[in-house]
């Protein structure tokens, strides 16, 4: 399984943002409400990340020695899916609320309830933990690489595996 790369987070998190401007463009320009979560829906996001980080740390633990019995490396592997997921949906709720937030600040001067833009800003820092939780418990799930057959030609320091 391949690991997280930058660039395909910058992009998934740039093209909701381009989605979320042309969202917020076009409802508001109707008339309806500003597509932004509720504060509430960073309730959800805590969850998910107290979950994967604690599974993440569990999987930490086996990996370092320090757990009283062996894991499931089923249970790994879905640590592992689970820290890809929550990057990924992190930087598509973050993307989506920059949109949001671009859009709203050239509105400053005309509205005096000021409380949509700084929900989309409270959205875009709890993505961005979303993303760094992701990238961390991803990285608690690799396993070091092992050497080969005493030959000194094994894999590189900076390859290795999932657990």
């Amino acid at each position: 399984m391949s690991g997280l790369r930058l660039r395909p987070l910058v992009v998934a998190a740039v093209v909701a943002a381009v989605i979320g401007w042309i969202a917020d463009v076009l409802i508001t320009r109707t008339g309806g409400p500003t597509p932004v979560l509720p504060l509430s829906s960073l309730l959800t996001v805590l969850l998910l990340v107290g979950i994967t980080l604690g599974l993440g740390v569990h999987v930490l633990r086996w990996r370092q020695g320090r757990a009283r019995r062996m894991i499931n490396p089923l249970l790994a592997a879905r640590t592992l899916v689970l820290a890809q997921a929550t990057a990924y949906t992190g930087a598509v709720i973050g993307g989506w609320h920059v949109g949001v937030v671009v859009e709203q600040l050239g509105l400053v001067a005309l509205r005096s309830d000021q409380s949509v833009l700084w929900f989309a800003v409270a959205q875009i820092a709890g993505g961005a933990v979303m993303v760094g939780v992701g990238v961390l418990v991803e990285h608690f799930c690799r396993i070091p690489p092992e050497d080969g057959d005493g030959s000194g030609e094994g894999p590189q320091p900076s390859e290795g595996e999932y657990a």
